[in-house]
């Protein structure tokens, strides 16, 4: 994967690149503010780009704006925010175009490298994943005429998984259900959201999250 790093902090910049290098990743720009992360990205068109929240000048959501306009000039750019603060002022211009390839993770609540290599690699490839504390707090701002109205508790409980990018048997193992069943709830999912089968399994999904994420 060809990456872009955006951490205003050298240490944790520079610790970001080495980690990813160790996994065979091609870092091929380092920025410190967001004006920076833009312009490596139209320029370099990444895989995907690992982006920090709070950067220069005012360091509260100049990575994140920076993100929503990467984005804009370079539709559908793959971007993980990583940080240490749940910042959802922009959160929805970062979904609103249906896509995909979108995570949010929280730097402290990440404990296994695997894990989050695989993160990586799954909003590279276009799809989702987001920490249990940034789903809680989009979920606050959950509109009246909520779309996800006519889901089942259990529906719901998968769907939330789905959005942290649990696979399908670890979110049976969660839930203690067989893989039979968590299918079985994500195709009523599909459905009830109107997400028929002319689109892919995988497509279906992102959409289904990005509703979730939204509503």
């Amino acid at each position: 994967m060809r990456v872009v790093v955006a951490d205003d902090a050298v240490l944790i910049r520079e610790g970001l690149v080495r980690l990813l290098e160790e996994f065979g990743c091609e870092v091929v720009a380092t920025v410190g503010d967001g004006d920076a992360l833009v312009e490596a990205i139209a320029e370099h068109k990444p895989d995907v780009s690992v982006v920090d929240v709070r950067m220069p000048p005012s360091f509260t959501d100049e990575g994140l704006r920076a993100a929503v306009e990467a984005r804009r000039r370079v539709p559908g750019a793959p971007v993980l925010i990583l940080s240490q603060y749940v910042e959802v002022s922009y959160a929805d211009d970062l979904l609103a175009d249906a896509r995909g390839a979108v995570g949010y993770l929280l730097k402290d609540r990440v404990v296994d490298v695997d894990e989050f290599m695989e993160g990586l690699r799954r909003v590279a490839a276009g799809g989702t994943v987001f920490d249990p504390q940034v789903v809680s707090q989009l979920m606050v701002r959950r509109r009246r005429d909520d779309p996800l109205a006519q889901l089942t508790p259990r529906e719901r409980e998968v769907l939330g998984l789905m959005a942290e990018g649990k696979s399908n048997p670890a979110i049976g193992r969660q839930l203690v259900i067989s893989d039979g069943a968590v299918e079985k709830h994500i195709r009523s999912i599909f459905n009830k959201l109107g997400l028929y089968a002319e689109d892919s399994d995988q497509h279906r999904r992102v959409l289904a999250v990005l509703t979730y994420l939204r509503s």
